[in-house]
């Protein structure tokens, strides 16, 4: 549970804040994305943050296929980090730690 502990403590915190914000929002998230694409100190951020998101992609694509999990399996991971960049390798953390526990308990 440790290694679950913290991914989820944040996907929980940041989902619940960001359906906070998405709920109060003035403008939808594509009009959010194209304001900050707009300029270019708050472009370098939202570009940055998509590199961090590819790598990201990256590593639980190779996770994955040493763990024997198909491409598949990814796709609901890869969608969510392309739309909320953190939540996907979040809940990736998250499940893989639980499948770890409940192999782990089956192994006892």
């Amino acid at each position: 549970m440790k290694e679950t502990a913290l991914p989820l403590a944040t996907l929980i915190a940041f989902s619940a804040y960001t359906i906070h914000v998405m709920l109060n929002a003035e403008q939808s998230l594509i009009q959010f994305g194209i304001q900050l694409m707009s300029s270019p100190d708050t472009a370098q951020v939202v570009i940055d943050l998509y590199i961090l998101a590819a790598l990201a992609c990256i590593w639980m694509y190779n996770d994955a296929k040493a763990r024997g999990k198909s491409i598949g399996y990814l796709l609901p991971f890869f969608a969510m980090t392309a739309i909320f960049v953190s939540a996907g390798p979040l809940l990736y953390l998250v499940i893989k730690g639980f499948s770890r526990e409940k192999a782990h308990l089956t192994e006892q």
